[in-house]
Formats: structure tokens, sequence, C-alpha cells
């Protein structure tokens, strides 16, 4: 009895101290406000101009450089790259995105022990039910960010994969109708939405910026990382090379295309009954093994005794 009631003080006087503080920040938030509506306003002194910035930013970005700098220091050699570049596969290739994703991992990783802590005194499981589950959340706070990241890095190159057949099919017929390749590639991306046709038009605005189109097309594969595409690329590549028709390349490319992604749906057909094979045996035989074999072992025993 007497530790709730020391609880209860302790939370309530953190209560009023959480109160007050935030009280005087609205305080001061509204002052602020104001004076950003004066016209004229003109701030002399360097706490009151660092006082305009709103709190989140004074706050957040200074803890987020920290725990960047943080993660940057006990983060493997060479992690960090492969991680950037996974960002850019993923189609985040700001800093910022990688700079908030090492706060992440740092977050997650400081709360191991948190979690291990009030896991042994706050819920109420033992024996090895406990270290089950205590296992399964440890083990998604450290590998949780990087699987995320994967799964997205994935997902998007599938997309891309699957867009690749109608953006050339599309691509070819706007050729051969006596557009030229940039042109044809404008008017498709404009019909085709996804992650491909975002890679293409960043393509041709870096062209139409000054860059050649065989680096904008070069720094595609590196930012999709994709196999089809990468073929794509050194087809049109080499048939600027030696001159050969773009029309003929294209349509002999669209063509391979839709021929893996059908060999590609077939293979994943394949996969799926032995990817079926795991919870059949797992979850559906015993309740089937149950429901048949079950009252035959009732009956079974009954006629023993």
């Amino acid at each position: 009895m007497t530790i709730t009631i020391i609880a209860g003080a302790i939370f309530a006087c953190v209560a009023l101290l959480v109160y007050a503080i935030a009280e005087q920040a609205e305080e001061r938030a509204t002052v602020r406000a104001s004076l950003r509506h004066l016209d004229g306003y003109a701030v002399d002194d360097v706490r009151d101009k660092e006082l305009l910035v709103p709190i989140g930013q004074r706050v957040a970005i200074p803890v987020l450089k920290g725990l960047t700098s943080l993660g940057n220091r006990f983060t493997p050699a060479g992690y960090v790259e492969k991680t950037r570049k996974k960002l850019v596969i993923t189609g985040r290739p700001k800093p910022n995105d990688l700079d908030r994703f090492l706060a992440i991992r740092v977050i997650t990783i400081a709360l191991v022990p948190v979690v291990m802590i009030m896991w042994y005194t706050v819920v109420p499981v033992s024996g090895k039910t406990r270290l089950f589950t205590l296992g399964l959340v440890v083990l998604a706070l450290v590998l949780g960010p990087d699987a995320i990241v994967n799964r997205r890095m994935e997902e998007r190159q599938n997309a891309i994969r699957k867009a690749l057949p109608d953006i050339l099919d599309l691509l070819t017929i706007s050729v051969e109708a006596g557009l030229g390749f940039e042109q044809a590639l404008d008017r498709t991306v404009s019909s085709v939405p996804g992650p491909l046709s975002d890679e293409f038009t960043r393509m041709l605005n870096e062209v139409r910026a000054g860059s050649s189109r065989a680096d904008a097309m070069r720094a595609i594969d590196e930012r999709t990382d994709v196999l089809e595409v990468r073929s794509f690329i050194l087809a049109i590549l080499q048939a600027d090379t030696f001159g050969v028709s773009i029309g003929r390349i294209l349509r002999a490319q669209a063509d391979e295309m839709r021929i893996k992604r059908r060999q590609l749906a077939q293979e994943r057909a394949q996969k799926a009954p032995v990817k079926m094979l795991i919870p059949m045996v797992f979850c559906i035989f015993p309740a089937l093994f149950v429901v048949i074999i079950g009252p035959a072992a009732i009956n079974l025993t009954h006629s023993l005794k």
C-alpha cells in the first residue's frame, strides 16, 4: 500500500511538472506567433532569434544529429554505404533519410536492455514462454529496420521488373511511329505511372540539364539494381555506339522482357506448393489428425479398458 501511494505521488509530481513546462512552452509559442505577424519586426537578440524557431526543430534536429553520429561511430565498416545504396533503391536518395534510419537503429538497439528489464518485471509471463517472446521482441528491435528497408527495396524492384515490358511495348510503338527516343520516352512515362516511370523522368530531366544520355541511363542502373533494366540500358547504349536501329532493339527487348516476365510467373507458381508445405505440416495436418484419429483413439482406449 505504501509503495502504491509513493508511486502515485511521484506520478502526480511528474504530471504537474510536465503540465507546467507545456503551459510555458505554449505561452512562448503564442508570443512568437504574434511577433511573426508584426510587419517590420526585427529580432536583435540571438536568443530571441533562436526562440523564433519552432521547438520541434530546436529539439529534434540536435537529437537526430547526435544519434546519427553515434550510429556512424558504432556501425561496422561498409554498413553505412550499403544502407545508403538500399535507400536509393527504395526511392529515398536524400541524406536526411539515411540520417533518420541510423537514428532509428540507435534507438531500437538502445531499447533492447529497457525491454528486457520491463519484460522481466512487468509482463506476467514466466518460463519458456517469457524467453521465447522476449527473444522475438529483441530480434524485431535488432533486425526490424533492416528487414523493413530490404522489404521495400524488393517491392520496388518487383514493381520495376513488372512494369518494364509494358513500357517497352509503348516505347517501341512510339519510336516506330516516328518519334525520337527521348520524345517517345517522355510520352510513355506520362502514360504508365510507377517507380520505373519516375526513374525515366529523372533521366530525361538530367539529360535536359546537360548530362549525356549514357551517363543518365547508367545512373538509372545504379538507382534500381534490376537485371532486366541493366540489360535494356546496355542494349540502348550499344545501339547508340554501333548505329543500330533503336526500334529493332526495342522490339527485341520487349519480346525478351515479356518472356522473362512469363517465366518469372511460372517460377513463382512452381514454388507455391513447396512454400505451402510448411504451414500444411505444422498447422493443417495436426488439426486434421486430431479430427480423424481422435475419435478412433478414444474408442480404442475404451475397448482396451
